[in-house]
């Protein structure tokens, strides 16, 4: 084993993140990516999908709490639950803590990603054997294209727009996202950084704008993704993410939590001026 080995993301043409690496546990390619599961130093297990870290055992918990808990608390009652993505198995561990939840279906389609976490990460895919959760390896796309089945909230827990995730931020998916939710339907995307993508949140956010009455977005801190501050996108048929958000809910729920709280959701939602300016006619108030 090399003695000095460290894995490095490249961001673009002008950004690296480096990561000291202790020994390879995982190595392969699927038909959608190339699938890498590290032990880091530092911050414990790390999947990379074409060499882009997803998930580290250290920090996975704001992800999770966030995609899932902000949506989940916003609903007055989630019963069905879909995640598009999240192979990890993070968010799905997140949803079905929810005593309200009885069914969390999750589309994932890459079966090395959900494999190689299986083996590697447990912390993350233990949700994955829990009988509330329904895997199907497939396609995310055509499943909402297709389904006759209808969801309280939807989780978009997608990797970036590239490669299989491309469709995932399209207008077509999005149509046929609010078409499988139910009439007060939430759904929340992964939505990318302020700092390096606004872009793509600008391309995001007025497809979903196209086709929801209501759209925001909502921030949080992130050690090992580039520029450390990340966003999803939360768009609804019906319920305002903070006017419709009752903190007790959370205090009464008796879930405790290493990111979310009531106050943490409160502040999500209040952005800097920059993002504000950027996004000005994109996301509603």
């Amino acid at each position: 084993m090399h003695s000095d080995l460290w894995v490095e993301e490249k961001f673009e043409d002008f950004l690296g993140l480096r990561f000291k690496v202790e020994k390879v546990l995982f190595s392969g390619k699927s038909e959608f990516q190339t699938v890498d599961v590290i032990e880091t130093k530092g911050h414990g297990k790390m999947l990379l999908n074409d060499g882009l870290v997803m998930v580290t055992e250290r920090d996975e918990f704001a992800y999770h709490d966030m995609i899932a808990h902000v949506p989940l608390f916003v609903h007055p009652h989630p019963k069905k639950v879909l995640i598009i993505g999240g192979g990890d198995g993070g968010t799905a561990r997140e949803v079905i803590r929810h005593a309200s939840v009885n069914e969390c279906t999750m589309v994932e389609i890459d079966a090395m990603v959900v494999d190689a976490c299986k083996k590697y990460i447990p912390q993350t895919a233990q949700a994955l054997e829990n009988k509330k959760v329904n895997l199907i390896i497939g396609d995310g796309v055509k499943f909402v294209k297709e389904t006759t089945e209808k969801f309280d909230v939807i989780i978009v827990d997608s990797t970036d727009p590239i490669g299989p995730a491309q469709p995932l931020f399209g207008e077509a998916f999005y149509q046929d996202v609010y078409n499988c939710l139910t009439d007060d339907g939430i759904v929340v995307s992964q939505g990318e950084s302020s700092w390096y993508a606004i872009d793509i949140q600008k391309s995001l956010l007025s497809v979903l704008k196209g086709v929801f009455p209501q759209c925001y977005l909502y921030s949080f801190s992130n050690l090992t993704y580039p520029g450390g501050l990340w966003s999803f996108t939360f768009a609804s048929k019906k319920y305002h993410p903070i006017n419709d958000f009752n903190p007790k809910t959370v205090q009464e729920s008796q879930l405790a939590f290493d990111y979310y709280n009531e106050k943490i959701h409160q502040g999500a939602f209040s952005l800097p001026n920059f993002v504000l300016k950027a996004l000005q006619g994109l996301i509603d108030n």
